[in-house]
């Protein structure tokens, strides 16, 4: 199974682009709900978000990238993802602009990431991905979030769940 979601994306769009990450690094996708917001965070960090009781850091992708804030519409998702650093693995939730669906593009469709003309650091991009005459710009989502981001989405899980235990024995 592991084979065939290896040239699997979840496409998504974020300033009229159509971006995609491989689906084996999506846990789910939400309607966009309300997020609790946390001070003292970078600005792209829009707060956190009770997912089943346990808190999840959530973040504008646009705002990480240099782009202009998501508006919040109708269609404004968030991608729950599981995000690896050097501490393991953790959850983050994204928002974009609009989800679409899961591709399947082959390896041979999948050019190197261009080194310049994209307003995103080549060292995000896995490479640009050609489906049905569209280029879809493919995310290595491990690689957009540096240690001391990283270290920071954890707290913020950490934080949270202290909260909730200590709501919980005062209950």
């Amino acid at each position: 199974m592991e084979a065939s979601n290896a040239n699997q994306y979840l496409t998504f769009t974020l300033d009229n682009e159509q971006y995609a990450i491989g689906v084996s690094k999506v846990r789910e996708v939400l309607e966009h709900t309300k997020i609790t917001k946390l001070p003292r965070s970078a600005e792209f960090m829009k707060g956190i978000i009770n997912l089943r009781g346990a808190g999840v850091p959530v973040i504008d992708l646009r705002l990480k990238f240099g782009l202009p804030e998501t508006p919040i519409t109708k269609d404004t998702s968030i991608i729950v993802m599981e995000v690896e650093s050097q501490e393991g693995t953790v959850v983050v939730g994204a928002l974009a602009d609009a989800v679409h669906e899961v591709v399947e593009i082959d390896e041979g469709d999948v050019e190197p990431a261009p080194r310049f003309g994209t307003r995103l650091s080549a060292e995000f991009i896995k490479g640009v991905g050609k489906k049905d005459e569209l280029f879809i710009i493919l995310l290595d989502i491990d690689r957009v979030f540096n240690a001391e981001e990283m270290s920071a989405f954890s707290a913020t899980k950490d934080a949270e769940e202290r909260e909730a235990q200590v709501a919980e024995a005062k209950a």
